[in-house]
């Protein structure tokens, strides 16, 4: 659980199996985030470690609201740490839910579409299932990386958010 709930670790364990991940730097403290956000440009997205429902996070379009916005962050983080993130603004959100018994059967439960585009949360998005304007390529692709992921993870059930270009 620690790998899937821990931002870095996740990060870590993304690039290890070779998985695409937007640029993204943890910072443990205001300075590193504004040098990080410097660096990548904006729009970038915050992602507190360790809260629910995205409580702390947000997109920040420029560097104005970049203070604010990471002082929010890190303060709503109980061990004081953010993930800084280029963001993908106006992709498609495509959502895969599977299950994998002890026996090594996998089970698609699900697709989702977010009929919105990225910049508006998830929990705020409608979506729809399944997921309808998904190409076979892209859903094998999805099929694949969720198994392999949930293969390297272990016996849970596992909800995987990926994306597609603009």
């Amino acid at each position: 659980m620690k790998k899937a709930e821990d931002r870095e670790k996740f990060r870590k364990w993304m690039i290890q199996m070779g998985i695409p991940v937007c640029a993204a730097k943890i910072a443990n403290s205001f300075l590193e985030g504004k040098e990080f956000a410097q660096e990548i440009g904006f729009p970038l997205v915050l992602r507190p470690s360790f809260t629910l429902g995205g409580t702390g996070g947000g997109i920040v379009f420029k560097k104005e609201e970049l203070d604010e916005a990471l002082n929010r962050a890190l303060t709503a983080s109980p061990i004081h740490e953010v993930l800084v993130e280029k963001a993908v603004l106006g992709w498609k959100e495509f959502e895969l839910e599977l299950l994998r018994d002890n026996n090594d059967n996998v089970v698609i439960i699900c697709t989702v579409e977010n009929f919105d585009p990225m910049g508006v949360h998830t929990g705020d998005s409608i979506t729809v299932a399944p997921a309808m304007t998904l190409s076979d390529t892209v859903y094998q692709l999805m099929r694949n990386t969720a198994i392999d992921m949930m293969r390297n993870l272990g016996n849970f059930a596992l909800w995987v958010v990926m994306y597609s270009l603009p």
